[in-house]
């Protein structure tokens, strides 16, 4: 079954309602420039509240290594998600560094963008679509057929939503979905109900 991940988490009751529904990983945006950013404080009143089983990712990019350790040991994070153009010696260092697993998000346009992936040493990888500027939460997609033959787990991000995922899994067949904007009311505020029904689509057998 295909795993999902919400992201954009900016407070309890959101994180809260994605673990209800289903989700599997939440990801919190450590990013200062994102519309959904948290900084470090605020997501450690209430990070430790969720079952073992809803693994907590921590999204960075291009930022300072030492900063970066220092928030995953500070809030236990399980997964670092590096969503910049963070070099495969930079991800290897952190991966040693910290012991957690690594996803290595790439923003996709074309098929060109895939021959850097086989540099990097990272558990999982994320295709995100591109936009000049902006590192995720586009709230566009990209052609899924074009990731056809990747041999490593993945996660499928960039302008999912309810009604479009199912036939993003069909086509991309990924270990994972990721939507934020696709499950938002406003940004830093998820819907509940487009929540709810992203992550039953995404789950469905069907």
């Amino acid at each position: 079954m295909v795993k999902v991940k919400i992201c954009g988490i900016t407070n309890y009751d959101d994180a809260a309602h994605a673990a209800i529904l289903g989700a599997d990983y939440l990801g919190f945006n450590f990013y200062e420039l994102s519309p959904r950013h948290v900084d470090e404080s605020e997501v450690k009143k209430f990070i430790g509240r969720f079952p073992n089983n809803v693994k907590k990712v921590g999204i960075f990019v291009n930022q300072n290594l030492d900063k970066v350790k220092k928030i995953v040991k500070a809030l236990d994070l399980d997964l670092i998600q590096l969503h910049g153009d963070e070099s495969p010696d930079y991800c290897s260092k952190l991966k040693a560094e910290t012991k957690k697993h690594i996803i290595k998000a790439f923003r996709i346009m074309e098929k060109e963008d895939f021959k850097k992936i086989k540099d990097y040493d990272a558990d999982y990888l994320m295709f995100d679509s591109s936009k000049e500027g902006m590192f995720g939460g586009t709230g566009k997609t990209f052609d899924w057929k074009i990731i056809k033959g990747v041999n490593k787990p993945f996660f499928l991000s960039g302008g999912l939503n309810p009604k479009n995922v199912k036939e993003a899994i069909r086509i991309a067949k990924p270990y994972a979905v990721d939507a934020a904007s696709g499950v938002e009311a406003a940004p830093r505020k998820k819907d509940y109900k487009k929540m709810g029904r992203f992550i039953e689509a995404a789950k469905s057998k069907t």
